[in-house]
């Protein structure tokens, strides 16, 4: 049988161009196909823009909900000027209650020493058992705190002869007292006995912008977040810890988040009235775990918990995060009977304020005091990714839309002395 050439041809070009078609068909669909997608869950989409070059470019890809750090602020208060000491009077007073207070305490003791013209004693610390106290230089910087309040206030490093024999009389002052609580109710007091003992009490929780005058709102921003500063030993501890938690981070390239949640808590008269009222203030081991998986955190991330030793009912939050430990894992062995022991709470506190304080993410699972503070702390440093815990989490929330409001209406007194 003859074949056509002009047949043989056409059937050639035919197959030619199916085999062409084939290719373009698997190049434009198929092989698009084996490009490997991240899990959504894991990921932040920056807004796609569309540009006269390319219709579409594709977002970036964030792993996690993690927010990178502001940068640090720089103080803006006016460093006071020299106050000439005008009275032979002297202000004693206790740091008490643990870190979160400490700084709250020594800001309105300073305030009061400078508005009266008084030398402040350097405070000692009262422990959490009657009876027991330690000297400021086991947990602070006692060089670090005189230095920074030259030409504010007289320090004076020891208590002086004339009050160390008799009782002072004692007065109560407000956190973030006021020049004109001062002038009505302890300088007539101060006029009359020569020196005081101060006792700061704390009516609310009160870490808004300061409405005071000038120079005494400079004065309370240095003492507040310029006098404090670890001893070294303490200092190198806190390092260690936070170290080792990003070193156990290598997935989340060595971010961690802390937690302020501790059992003992939980289970006190102030969060169960708050829960029972509806009001919720504070969030046990499992609807922090729910929280953090709902806003995208993932099994890999590594928590730090402000509880010292495990308790069983943190199970829970360890089967959502296998990562998540409490100081008693990360403190450095040859430190554990120093500083975890039954008499040194205060000393597990301050590692607990401080590590929180230089933590990726933190998060209070109570509110409070401890929250305020270390929330100040964080502002000045740019760390400003505190999240605030909730029940109910939309399916679309991210972690931005937890944002503390602290740093989301900047209503912090922080605001107003770093800038």
């Amino acid at each position: 049988m003859a074949f056509d050439p002009r047949q043989v041809l056409g059937a050639f070009l035919t197959l030619t161009m199916f085999a062409m078609l084939a290719n373009m068909i698997k190049k434009d669909h198929f092989d698009t196909m084996e490009v490997k997608i991240p899990d959504v869950s894991t990921l932040q989409f920056s807004t796609i823009k569309v540009t006269e070059q390319s219709l579409v470019s594709f977002p970036r890809l964030i792993k996690g909900p993690w927010k990178e750090d502001d940068l640090e602020l720089k103080p803006c208060w006016m460093n006071p000027e020299f106050k000439a000491k005008s009275s032979k009077g002297f202000i004693t007073f206790s740091l008490t209650r643990g870190p979160e207070y400490h700084a709250s305490q020594i800001a309105d003791a300073v305030v009061v020493a400078r508005y009266l013209g008084a030398a402040l004693v350097l405070p000692d610390i009262k422990g959490s058992k009657p009876g027991t106290t330690r000297s400021f230089q086991e947990i602070y910087d006692v060089e670090k705190f005189v230095r920074s309040l030259d030409g504010v206030v007289e320090v004076v490093k020891d208590k002086p002869a004339e009050i160390s024999t008799g009782r002072l009389t004692g007065v109560r002052v407000p956190n973030r007292v006021t020049g004109n609580y001062i002038a009505e109710q302890v300088e007539p007091i101060f006029r009359e006995k020569g020196s005081l003992r101060l006792v700061t009490y704390f009516p609310s929780v009160n870490m808004r912008k300061s409405e005071e005058k000038k120079d005494l709102e400079s004065v309370s921003c240095l003492a507040m977040f310029g006098t404090l500063e670890l001893q070294p030993e303490v200092h190198e501890v806190v390092d260690s810890m936070v170290e080792r938690l990003r070193t156990l981070s290598r997935k989340t390239d060595g971010k961690f988040i802390a937690v302020d949640l501790r059992i003992e808590m939980l289970e006190k008269r102030g969060c169960q009235e708050k829960i029972t009222s509806g009001r919720k203030s504070c969030y046990d081991p499992e609807e922090i775990g729910m929280f953090l998986k709902r806003i995208g955190f993932g099994r890999d991330t590594t928590i730090y918990l402000t509880q010292t030793v495990w308790h069983s009912s943190l199970d829970v939050l360890k089967d959502m995060f296998p990562k998540t430990y409490t100081k008693e894992e990360m403190i450095p062995a040859d430190k554990k009977t120093k500083f975890l022991n039954s008499e040194n709470s205060e000393l597990e506190k301050v590692l607990d304020f401080y590590v929180c304080s230089q933590s990726d993410v933190f998060l209070p699972a109570i509110s409070g005091l401890f929250y305020a503070n270390v929330a100040g702390k964080r502002i000045a440093s740019g760390r400003t990714q505190v999240i605030v815990p909730a029940q109910v989490v939309p399916s679309l929330a991210s972690a931005a839309d937890f944002i503390s409001p602290y740093i989301s209406k900047k209503n912090h007194m922080a605001y107003s002395c770093f800038c």
